[in-house]
């Protein structure tokens, strides 16, 4: 026996085209609300958008990388805050107010820092590093630099900064693993200041040297640089340790990967920055 079905009982192409559409919003709209709550990737996609894209195109057009150097000293404050405000946070108040201040500490010495070594000028020249890239690499060196400047940079300050994200995470109690990054960020903080304090004394002290017709001092060998060769690599280091102290005290250690990280990749690159102190003591 066949039922007749009247063609107002079946949904039209346009019904269904709606429903369909509407089925994918709906999904659309449930998977950008999931990323949103996670705090981590959309870290990750607003410095992807913001810095790698955005600041590789203007390096194309400036022919520079230099706004990437003062952009390092204030994203991981930034990034703080971000973490600290985002909806899911839950954290202990007092550990996430030490964190946010020593990282205005931080983020405020190393600002001082390279403008000072800058002449407190803003992009009269890029990082040494980069420059040599640029001429070695020639005219491969546009599309390359997304990658070795600035999509580098992501996994790095993103990777130094996940201890901010397990600190806007969790609100275990305060622990005796919180002073004791208290103390390692203050130590590395203090030893980055002085050594860098000592290595602008002692450049200056050349530039007047030369300017009265003295021959340059070849070695800074006073101050915290008596110990090592890189005191302010290592107030760096420290710090950046010290703040993922506070990723173990909330029962995060797996988020020291990025201070690790940044720590191979320094190890990497020091004998580069040696070769090039000894060129300059040469000339």
């Amino acid at each position: 026996m066949t039922i007749a079905v009247e063609d107002s009982e079946l949904p039209s192409i346009e019904d269904r085209c709606l429903s369909s559409w509407n089925s994918f919003q709906s999904s659309h709209t449930s998977w950008c609300k999931h990323w949103a709550l996670q705090p981590v990737p959309l870290v990750n996609l607003v410095f992807f958008l913001n810095v790698c894209v955005l600041f590789w195109a203007i390096s194309l057009v400036q022919k520079s990388t230099w706004l990437i150097d003062i952009y390092w000293t204030i994203i991981p404050p930034l990034i703080a805050h971000f973490y600290r405000a985002h909806p899911a946070a839950t954290y202990q108040t007092l550990r996430s107010v030490v964190c946010l201040a020593l990282t205005w500490v931080w983020s405020i010495r190393l600002t001082h820092s390279y403008l000072r070594r800058e002449k407190w000028q803003l992009g009269v020249r890029e990082d040494w590093r980069y420059a040599d890239m640029r001429e070695q690499y020639g005219l491969h060196w546009w599309w390359l630099s997304f990658f070795l400047v600035y999509l580098v940079q992501q996994v790095m300050l993103v990777g130094v900064t996940l201890p901010l994200a397990a600190v806007h995470s969790s609100t275990a109690g305060w622990r005796w693993l919180d002073n004791a990054a208290i103390a390692v960020c203050v130590t590395g903080l203090l030893c980055a200041y002085f050594a860098d304090n000592q290595l602008h004394s002692f450049v200056e002290g050349n530039v007047e040297r030369k300017k009265l017709g003295k021959p340059a001092l070849p070695l800074l060998d006073t101050g915290l640089w008596r110990y090592s060769r890189h005191p302010n690599y290592f107030g760096e280091q420290l710090w950046w340790w010290g703040l993922g102290l506070f990723a173990v005290s909330v029962g995060q250690p797996y988020m020291l990967v990025g201070a690790l990280f940044n720590s191979a990749c320094l190890v990497e690159g020091l004998p580069v920055v040696g070769a090039r102190a000894v060129t300059q003591d040469s000339e």
